[in-house]
């Protein structure tokens, strides 16, 4: 055989793989990139792994807070922002002006602005009085009414010419616990012949309401005429009206006075006693009334009627009307005039009243 021919095989015998250098060379080299590979996947599913954990955690941890967070907000007191102060002073501002519209509101009313205050027929206050005289009466005491206008007190003409004098005389009564009743009816038919009532509409009459009746009369009475000066009177007094007109005209201008007979007394605390007091221990283990005029005559000046009907819904009373006019006045600016010549019972010759 020649050397130089090809070398050959026996049939049937397997043939020899040959391999080259490059191929070898490309098969280390991707077997050793793998690694890496697979290390680098593995440490990303850890990092992955890691970095949902943390955010599961802080999501936990965030929920946590805000219920600590809503805790600690519901026990302390809340911070107001700007906004919310605002609001709160505009707040504020808003009920100072209904206060002061209220205010407003009550001395228009006083003034006789409102609608509802509605002057009863015949009254005129387009002149400036020097007082309104209100005499009190009963469904019982025509009688007396009778001998009043038989001697003191005008009629007809002359009460006319006395009121412009300035001078305003009335019989003061309510109406009726029976609205529309025969005392009603009695009354206004009499007030139709005399015209000289003051119907308070809304005071019921009775004997044990004579200190609301003091109310009403006050109120109605500056709301109807514009004077400076309201009386109340008894209806068993008699009247020296040229006495009373001069004691008037001497504290003209003078426009914070409480003028009567001063008194005090004893707070009768045993019910069914004459004079009983329900509210007797109010006034101390003395059981002592304060300073107060006496109820047969007594005189305020305009701005305490005034003060008696802007608050008369609030005002206290008492069992006894003089008391309870007593009491309003000691609230306020008061200057208190103990009068002799209304001191209606005693013996003093020029006095200006005396029991009828």
């Amino acid at each position: 055989m020649d050397n130089n021919s090809p070398p050959y095989h026996k049939e049937g015998s397997p043939l020899p793989t040959t391999i080259s250098k490059t191929e070898k060379q490309r098969s280390r080299s991707s077997s050793r990139s793998s690694v890496p590979s697979i290390f680098f996947a593995f440490f990303s599913c850890l990092a992955w792994l890691y970095i949902a954990g943390r955010l599961w955690q802080d999501a936990e941890n965030r929920k946590v807070l805000s219920r600590l967070l809503m805790k600690n907000s519901a026990e302390r007191p809340k911070v107001l922002t700007v906004e919310e102060k605002l609001m709160v002073l505009g707040c504020k501002d808003l009920e100072r002006r209904i206060v002061e519209s209220e205010m407003e509101i009550s001395l228009a009313k006083s003034q006789g602005f409102l609608k509802d205050q509605l002057k009863q027929p015949g009254f005129s206050s387009s002149k400036k009085l020097l007082a309104v005289i209100g005499v009190y009466t009963g469904f019982g005491s025509r009688l007396n009414r009778k001998v009043f206008r038989g001697s003191w007190m005008p009629t007809g003409d002359s009460l006319k010419k006395l009121e412009e004098r300035g001078i305003v005389i009335r019989f003061v009564i309510g109406r009726s616990p029976n609205r529309g009743d025969s005392l009603d009816r009695n009354i206004d038919e009499e007030n139709r012949t005399t015209k000289d009532f003051l119907i308070l509409d809304k005071h019921e009459e009775a004997d044990e309401e004579s200190s609301k009746k003091a109310k009403f009369f006050f109120s109605t009475a500056v709301q109807n005429w514009d004077a400076e000066f309201y009386i109340k009177v008894d209806n068993n007094i008699g009247l020296d009206l040229e006495g009373l007109i001069e004691l008037l005209e001497s504290h003209h201008g003078q426009d914070s006075v409480y003028i009567g007979c001063m008194k005090s007394g004893e707070v009768v605390s045993e019910e069914g006693k004459p004079w009983y007091e329900p509210d007797w221990w109010k006034f101390g283990d003395e059981k002592s009334y304060f300073r107060h005029a006496s109820g047969s005559l007594l005189i305020i000046s305009k701005r305490f009627a005034q003060y008696i009907n802007i608050n008369s819904a609030s005002l206290k009373t008492y069992a006894h009307e003089d008391t309870s006019i007593g009491s309003w006045m000691m609230g306020i600016q008061a200057t208190y005039i103990d009068e002799n010549r209304v001191c209606c019972s005693g013996s003093q010759q020029d006095k200006v009243c005396s029991l009828a």
